[in-house]
Formats: C-alpha cells, structure tokens, sequence
C-alpha cells in the first residue's frame, strides 16, 4: 500500500468507520527522517499502527520509541514486502530468511516502547514455504514477546517476479493460517490477502483473531461504511450516509486547500468512494482528469459530486 494509507487516506476512512485499526504505508527505516513526521500525523485517527521497514534493531527500536510518543497504538515491522527495494534494503519477505534477526529486532522494539509490537509477514518465501517453515519462523518470532503476526497468506517470490505479480500469482493458502492458529491458539493471529469485502472478513473470524482488508478498501473505501456494525458488532453505531461522506470529503478538502495543499493530495485517494452508485465514473473522471491539475480547487470536487447520486440513508450489505 506504498504511498497509499496516507494520513489522507487515513482520515477518510476514518470517517468511514471509528473502530477498524488504520496502519500507515510501509516507512522504510532508510531515510525515515524525511518522511516520518509526515506519515506520523494521526489526529483524529485513532487506533492507528505505525508500519516500519528494515533490519537495524536499534534504528527500528528508535522509531518505535517516537511513535509511542506521537501517539501511534500499534508498531508492526514488516516481513512480507517482496519489492526488490525491500529485498535490496534487507527488509520486507527477505527477512523471512532470518527468524533470528525478526526475534532480535522485536525484542529491542518492545524494550522501546510499551506499545503492541506486531509482525506482518508471508506464509513462506521461493521453496521455504511448508508449514514447518512458517511454524519455524513463528515460533521464533514468539519468543521475543512479539504481540501478534499478520499473515499474508501468500509466498512470496523474491525474485524473477513483479510486486504484482506476487499478489496475485502464488495461490491462497488460507488453510495454513488456519492451521497456524490451531496450532498456536495463545497467539494473535490474523488473516491478509485476498479479502474483498466485509462478508469474506467476518467469515474469516472463526477460525482467526481479525483480518487485514488493503487494496479491496482503497479501491472501494465505502466498503467499510457499515464496518462497525456489521463487523464490530456495535449497537451504538451510526453509519454515516453518503450524502454526509461528501459533505465531509468538501469541508476537509477546503482546510487542506487553505492551508497550502494540493487538491490531487487527496481526492486521488476518494476515485472509488461511491463505487457501484449511478454516475460514479463520471465522478471518477472529473477528479481524475481535472483534480490533478495546478490550481485546481473545490469547484473541481463539487462539479464531481454532482454527478453522483449520493443516498441519504447509509450504505448497507457486506
């Protein structure tokens, strides 16, 4: 989700839903200082994990000790992005290599701050991807006290093929994640990859302790809308309604306006707001077409809106 979740992006879906746990792109370790206090913003959006790159134990125990004091509730390092990038920087699935260093680097993080630190990881990397192997790496992980994994539950090719491609080609084995949490049913275990929608999510919970929904969300971020209630199960909650979402999109985008920025900083992240509801591809187009360009301003996001039907009741079904 690599310049993505931003604090943008963030905001949005918070609106969208007040108990789903946001986490930030991946900050690689590398150059951190450049990006960190940006990324860091989490006013108004809360819970929010902070997600770090790399393999410095002491670099990675710092950052973890400045989110704590920015307010983060959550650091997780993670273990599973297959870029070549991350595989250059030794972060990401190559770590995966080396249970040894992931246990080293979690047990200086925890020692840093008293957040939960969590690791988010594949189910294996090239040909180490049996179970035993994922047991391995697991156990190993567990004995430095982290607080919970993250398990994509794809290998991951470290070479020979795209990012893409290693979300898509190698098959789900959503099996062995469950099997992971049999196995090991006093640790936290959670589910990512290939879940589309809140339906999947829920469906997922019996046999896991939550589940990680990424570029499904951000394709169609009104998906989580209802999340509260349908996912959370909490009565008190008050879906908010289309009409109100874009309301809010307007307000938030003025501020942003006023205080320097671009309006492509954020309507980029609302293309797929209003999926399925009649005229959002012409909405769609309008930001896209127009929303990008030097100086455009609300008149560009109100001319989109326009097109789309917003409801005045909340958007329902999983």
């Amino acid at each position: 989700m690599h310049d993505r979740t931003d604090r943008h992006f963030r905001a949005l879906l918070r609106r969208l839903t007040r108990r789903t746990l946001l986490y930030t792109e991946m900050i690689p370790v590398a150059g951190a200082s450049r990006r960190f206090e940006l990324a860091c913003d989490v006013s108004g959006q809360r819970p929010v994990v902070l997600q770090l790159g790399g393999s410095d134990p002491w670099a990675l125990a710092e950052l973890s000790s400045r989110a704590e004091r920015l307010g983060y509730d959550e650091v997780n390092l993670n273990c599973g992005c297959p870029s070549p990038a991350a595989s250059a920087g030794t972060f990401g699935a190559r770590l995966m290599r080396d249970p040894d260093l992931v246990a080293a680097c979690v047990e200086r993080m925890r020692s840093a701050c008293s957040i939960p630190v969590t690791v988010k990881h594949r189910i294996g990397v090239d040909a180490e991807d049996s179970f035993e192997h994922l047991l391995a790496f697991v156990d190993r992980v567990a004995q430095s006290g982290c607080d919970g994994f993250v398990v994509h539950a794809r290998k991951a090719w470290l070479s020979g093929v795209s990012p893409k491609a290693n979300r898509e080609r190698p098959p789900l084995r959503p099996h062995d994640v469950h099997a992971l949490k049999r196995e090991r049913p006093h640790l936290r275990i959670e589910m990512n990859g290939g879940i589309s929608s809140l339906g999947q999510a829920v469906g997922q919970l019996p046999w896991v302790d939550g589940v990680m929904i990424g570029r499904a969300a951000y394709d169609d971020p009104g998906m989580l809308a209802c999340a509260d209630r349908t996912v959370f199960e909490d009565r008190q909650a008050a879906d908010a309604t289309e009409a109100e979402i874009a309301a809010w999109l307007l307000e938030y985008c003025g501020a942003w306006l006023a205080s320097g920025g671009r309006l492509h900083d954020i309507t980029r992240h609302a293309l797929g707001l209003f999926s399925g509801r009649p005229g959002a591809k012409r909405y769609r187009r309008v930001l896209a077409e127009e929303g990008s360009r030097a100086g455009a301003g609300l008149q560009v996001l109100t001319r989109a809106l326009a097109h789309v039907q917003t409801a005045d009741a909340p958007r329902t079904g999983v």
